[in-house]
């Protein structure tokens, strides 16, 4: 009896049970996602309402951002540029989306490629070649004077903002309009046709309201990442918006200025709202079609007369969304270009500019967009396999703190950073963990997860859960049948989750403007930022942005093709119809 009362006794004074490797793996993960973004985040809101001079909780911050002429105008501004740039992004895709899935003419493809081209270069690139272009002293305005006598002011203050971001961004409209025209039940359109509806009351009272998922996903993203993008207005200078307003006062007042804290508060709301209200609109309401796959539109030939119609509107919209490449190409390329239609003469110098007094920032930025790409396939990688092969409780709340950060604003990330660590000193004498070279890293794979989660999470969903039982029925341990039968199954991916948050973390720049603390430990995309601020530097500046499109749209290609490469072999794969 005593020896058995001695073994329960040791038995129940075990301090801690026995953990698989998926949980402490999930509790690092959780950890990681807890450190460096839900307390960042809590830390920039807790500020908002905390009283600087008494510790407490106030609403105080607020009545002084909202009684102030220059916040209210910031957040009206904010708010009619992601509005109006929704409206203009929907004026540019519906006919691209509509005509090329409507009708029956060569070259719907290649339209439908070329339209996602201006999501390959991020908007703040491409703002000073869009001022070159269509400013008041820029090309087309000069070509209108001269002929015509007068001006349209295309870029003058917000409009500016609303043209650059239009253009960028409409393909996420263009993406998910047109996915959902495909997938529309044909029956329905012949069944209105069939009382009546023709024309635009058919597109009106029919096809456009069953292609309101898709188009309302598009345009809640195209208000998100307008109203929380800070590239593109300070560099045409337009400064009365929330997200410049934030970075001049945590930058200019200094870290404990309340009014950053309040405008960071602002656009996190923002973004959660936009995304809620799109959900709320879609409630109750059925889009569902009877059909398998929806069969897509009735699609018809088009007469001559509106074939030449068709192709006019499609290629004067193609060269509107493209203007933005060709300026920055001429702008690269030119030698001087002030108040000529096109610039003066052509020069190789600013590529050479770039490769002689520039490549840190290209070394800086392989070693920090790699760096937080690998990071981000690995938390990726171990985030799918806890949620979609384990049953450990709150494995879910890991997919949801890691998918957050798509909802967080770089500009608010950076702040929660400067806030959270300013008052942490690293070892070795390498000064405060907000200003250390290493911050940013973290800042990018915190903003890229998502992309590489969702990869990760979509190639292991493709992998059947029999090929691991059989290798653990096998003899193979839970850990040898991840490292040689799961991983290498998910490589397609993998790699795609890779290349996806390398090429768009290249070109992060409203995280990485609040954490460089020096010139040399910049990265490509601060550096574009610097060389614009002047006019002998746009030259060196556009040369850097055609690196930096060309560092996006590799990215973007590759990632594809290992996609469908990946598509392919499983298709072809022995069993892949079972």
């Amino acid at each position: 009896m005593s020896a058995i009362g001695t073994d329960a006794g040791k038995r129940s004074f075990t301090p801690f049970p026995r953990l698989s490797g998926a949980a402490v793996a999930g509790i690092l993960i959780a950890i990681i996602l807890m450190a460096f973004l839900i307390l960042p985040v809590a830390q920039v809101i807790y500020v908002a309402f905390l009283d600087a001079r008494t510790g407490t909780l106030t609403l105080q911050n607020f009545e002084d951002f909202f009684r102030s002429t220059l916040f209210r105008q910031s957040f009206y501004n904010s708010f009619y540029v992601s509005a109006m740039s929704v409206v203009v992004a929907t004026v540019i895709a519906l006919p691209l989306a509509y005509i090329t899935t409507r009708f029956n003419f060569a070259g719907a493809a290649l339209i439908q490629s070329l339209g996602f081209i201006p999501l390959i270069m991020p908007p703040f690139v491409g703002a000073v070649a869009m001022s070159l272009l269509f400013g008041r002293n820029g090309s087309v305005n000069l070509l209108l004077d001269q002929y015509l006598g007068f001006k349209i002011p295309f870029m003058e203050g917000l409009n500016g903002v609303i043209l650059v971001q239009s253009i960028h961004y409409f393909p996420f409209i263009l993406i998910n309009l047109s996915a959902a025209l495909r997938n529309i039940d044909r029956s329905m359109e012949e069944s209105a046709q069939n009382l009546g509806a023709s024309g635009l009351r058919l597109f009106r009272r029919i096809v456009f309201p069953l292609a309101m998922p898709g188009y309302l996903a598009g345009a809640a993203l195209v208000f998100i990442k307008v109203f929380d993008d800070l590239g593109t207005p300070l560099l045409l200078n337009v400064n009365t918006m929330l997200a410049p307003q934030a970075y001049l006062r945590i930058t200019g007042v200094g870290i404990n200025d309340p009014m950053g804290y309040v405008i960071s508060f602002i656009l996190v709301a923002f973004s959660v709202f936009s995304l809620w209200a799109s959900l709320l609109f879609m409630r109750g309401k059925d889009y569902a079609t009877t059909q398998k796959g929806g069969g897509g539109l009735a699609k018809r030939d088009l007469s001559t007369r509106e074939k030449v119609l068709a192709y006019g509107v499609i290629l004067f919209i193609l060269a509107l969304v493209l203007s933005p490449h060709l300026g920055l190409t001429l702008l690269a390329f030119g030698t001087i270009w002030s108040f000529s239609p096109l610039p003066d003469g052509f020069t190789l110098q600013h590529f050479e500019t770039v490769f002689t007094q520039s490549t840190q920032y290209i070394y800086n930025t392989i070693l920090y967009a790699g760096t937080a790409a690998l990071l981000d396939v690995i938390l990726g990688t171990a985030i799918a396999y806890i949620v979609i092969r384990t049953g450990l409780p709150g494995r879910r709340w890991l997919d949801y703190m890691a998918t957050a950060a798509l909802a967080v604003p770089g500009v608010v990330l950076g702040i929660g950073y400067l806030r959270m660590f300013h008052g942490i000193q690293l070892p070795f004498g390498m000064g405060p963990m907000a200003s250390w070279w290493g911050i940013i890293i973290v800042a990018l794979m915190i903003r890229r997860l998502p992309y590489a989660l969702r990869a990760c999470m979509a190639a292991l969903q493709q992998i059947s859960l029999s090929l691991e039982e059989a290798a653990e029925s096998l003899g193979a341990k839970r850990s040898s049948t991840i490292r040689r039968i799961t991983v290498p199954l998910m490589t397609g991916g993998i790699l795609a989750g890779f290349v996806t948050s390398f090429a768009t973390a290249a070109v992060e720049l409203s995280a990485t403007i609040m954490l460089v603390s020096r010139s040399s430990e910049a990265p490509l995309a601060y550096g574009i930022y610097l060389y614009m601020q002047s006019a002998a530097g746009r030259g060196p500046g556009a040369a850097l942005g055609i690196l930096a499109v060309i560092i996006v749209g590799v990215g973007t290609y590759l990632s594809q093709r290992i996609i469908e490469r990946d598509r392919r072999r499983r298709a072809a794969a022995p069993g892949a119809q079972q």
